[in-house]
This record gives structure tokens, sequence and C-alpha cells, in this order.
């Protein structure tokens, strides 16, 4: 995936360029390597000396499940099991010349069906609900597959992240999937994939470039569904019956920000992003964004219409997932805080508290992927989430609310 976001000062961003020129040796090159989200083969080396220790949790934390296949989004199910999105283990399938490849160093990609959707139980047993999903791997290791789950009507959901022809799944596109939770059937409803070919968002990286996506979250709204695509930057909307629409193109105004998640309240939506590698701390931000375009009666050419962006809050690092807690506050997921690159240990949740400031609410986080909140009010998160397939695992951790 690639990620960034961003409202910077041109000066900003052109001294920012020429630091990572000079630290990668060419500007190109290391645009594509900072973007880049996963790093499982970085991670994989940073993390095994550590498998050996028993891992230490603090008193408010609990392993639930482990051993997962590279755990992405989460929720809670009408049945009170929690259903977790699964990337896969990737595949070594590779379609070469038959369609346009991702850009290295990332690409090319090569895939399989081997993403999958499990569920957990109150008492930590795991359970496959679905599998067969497109799976993919890139040349750096980082794996997509499954990305995001979400219920709407009692009916499971998911997001197809892995597949498309450019991530070895020809035959098995991107998109929006419906899933039957009792005999494991699963149909995509939405090709996103093919919606991406032919509705090009305005400013594309040339040299950060997904051809079929890499979605990554999803929320519903008023029996829509909404997911975010990182790599193209917008947000879409999709019907039950399939029908695909941009609600928000960001890198309109944004440029390629890379937005990774959203959450909804009183018809706004929050959207936070990851930014650029090398990390800079506090760079990301959250957007807040509006129904009811925007007229600009002085300046021609800053005019919009539908969904636009009112208000950005800076002061976050790397969000790869945001939500409302059941104390009404907003709560983003990092995925690494530290300067430099992803790091293990370095994760954390943090939220806005009532004075409107950034505070730590959970660190010590190993690369984590998504979050969702319990019927119990405790939160839950996909740790080791952007690691090795097989080392994911499911945390829940009793957060101090703040009413």
């Amino acid at each position: 995936m690639k990620i960034s976001i961003g409202s910077t000062s041109l000066s900003t961003v052109a001294k920012r360029e020429r630091r990572l020129t000079n630290e990668r040796g060419s500007k190109g090159k290391a645009r594509r390597i900072a973007s880049r989200f996963i790093f499982a083969g970085f991670l994989a080396a940073a993390i095994a000396p550590t498998l050996g220790v028993a891992q230490q949790l603090p008193s408010n934390e609990k392993i639930i499940a482990s051993g997962l296949l590279a755990p992405r989004g989460l929720r809670f199910g009408p049945d009170g099991d929690l259903y977790v999105a699964e990337a896969g283990t990737g595949g070594s399938k590779s379609t070469g010349k038959a369609c346009t490849q991702v850009p290295g160093p990332v690409g090319p990609y090569t895939g399989g069906p081997n993403a999958r959707i499990s569920k957990i139980s109150p008492s930590g047993k795991r359970t496959t609900v679905a599998s067969g999903f497109p799976s993919t791997q890139d040349a750096m290791g980082d794996l997509i597959g499954v990305a995001d789950v979400v219920f709407m009507d009692d009916v499971l959901y998911a997001v197809v992240s892995g597949g498309g022809c450019s991530h070895g799944n020809p035959n098995s596109p991107s998109g929006i999937a419906k899933v039957n939770r009792t005999t494991g059937q699963w149909e995509l409803i939405a090709d996103i994939g093919a919606f991406l070919k032919t509705h090009p968002t305005e400013f594309e990286s040339a040299d950060d470039f997904e051809p079929d996506g890499t979605l990554y979250s999803v929320i519903t709204v008023d029996g829509k569904l909404y997911t975010v695509e990182p790599n193209h930057g917008e947000v879409l909307s999709v019907t039950k019956g399939g029908t695909i629409k941009q609600v928000i193109d960001i890198s309109a105004s944004e440029g390629h920000i890379v937005p990774t998640s959203i959450a909804e309240r009183n018809g706004k939506f929050y959207v936070g992003n990851l930014n650029l590698f090398p990390i800079d701390p506090q760079w990301a931000r959250i957007l807040t964004i509006e129904n009811g375009g925007y007229e600009d009666h002085d300046v021609p050419g800053f005019d919009t219409e539908g969904y636009h962006i009112v208000n950005s809050k800076a002061g976050f690092t790397t969000v790869v997932a945001v939500d409302f807690g059941p104390d009404g506050l907003l709560y983003a997921l990092e995925l690494s805080d530290m300067a430099g690159n992803p790091a293990p240990g370095e994760g954390k949740v943090v939220r806005v508290n009532r004075a409107g400031v950034v505070e730590d609410v959970v660190t010590g986080l190993v690369v984590p992927t998504a979050m969702t909140f319990g019927p119990d009010k405790a939160l839950y998160v996909s740790n080791f989430g952007a690691a090795p397939a097989g080392m994911g695992q499911i945390l829940r951790i009793d957060v101090a609310l703040s009413y």
C-alpha cells in the first residue's frame, strides 16, 4: 500500500523532497519506498529476535488470538463473535506482461487464493468463516488480501484488496464482497479495481501507482458502504446492489497523501492518513469532510461540489485506523510513532481529548493495522498486523475512557 496525506506548504514539501533525495539517492526511488506501508520483510528481521522471549503485556491487555495471517480490519458480528480480515500469505502466480505492473522496487506482485476471514469466539477459538480470497505479496514482502470487514443489516461484507491482474490474481478482482457466514460462500458485488481504471483521480503518482488499488477500510452509513482507497486517494460509496460512486477525490486538494481510514459522526466523515516514509512524527492528520459543496466568489477554480474538506487536524503519525469511542472521543491507531521506518513496539493508540489535545492511550504496539471497540467497551487491536503471516495477534485492551 502507499500512503501519505497533507496540506503542507510548498517550501516544506520541497525541503522534504530534497532530504529524501539525499538520503535515498534519487527522488523517484525515495518516494516509492517511502510510501510503502507494510515492510514485512524488514519487520521480519527486526521482530525475529524477540520471538523466543515471552511477550510482556500490561495488566490491562490480553492476547485473545494469535497465529493470524496478517490481520487487518475487525468487527463484532451480531452473534457476538469478533470477525477478522486476514491478508493471507500471498502466492506464486505472476502475470508478467499480461497487464500493467506495479513499478519497482515495490512490484511486481505474486498472488494466490489464500486470504480469509476468521472469527474469534468469546473463549478465543478461531474459526474460518470464508476463504479463497485473493492474496498478494510484493517484491518487498508486503501482504495484501482481505483488508476489512463490516456488517450491514446483519450481512457480512468484506473489502477485497489483494485482487486484480497487477496483484497476480487476474481472475479475482479487488472490490467489495458479500459473504454468507453460514456456508462460507462469497461473491464480489462491486469490482472496484475496474472502476479505478475508468475513473482516475486528479493526482495519481506515476512512481507509486497501484492499477488495482490498495483498498484498506470500510464503514456503513445509511444503508451504504464507504471505503477508502489509499493509493489513488479517494473515498468511494457502494450500494447493496454494487453501484460504485466517488464520494470525494482527496488527491484533488491534498495530493498523494494516502488516506487509510474513515469514521462518521452526524453526517461528517473523519479520514486519517499514513503519510510518506521515512516517518515524520506528527505530520499525519485527520480530515473532516462534509457534504454541500463550497463556492469561492473571489477566485476562479476553487469551487467544489458535493463532499469537501472543511477541517484538518495534524499532530498524528502513520494513522491506520480511526474510530469513535464509547466516550464520544475520536481515537486513532498509529502504525509506528518513531521517525524513520516502522519499528516494533512503536505503534500506539491516541485520542483527541476534550481540550482538543492529542494524547496517548495505548503504547508499545507492534505494527498494528486496525482497531474496533467491542460491546464490552474494550478496545480490540490487530497487533503484528503488518508483520509476516502467522505472527498476527488480536489484543483486548481495557481503556480508561474519558466521559
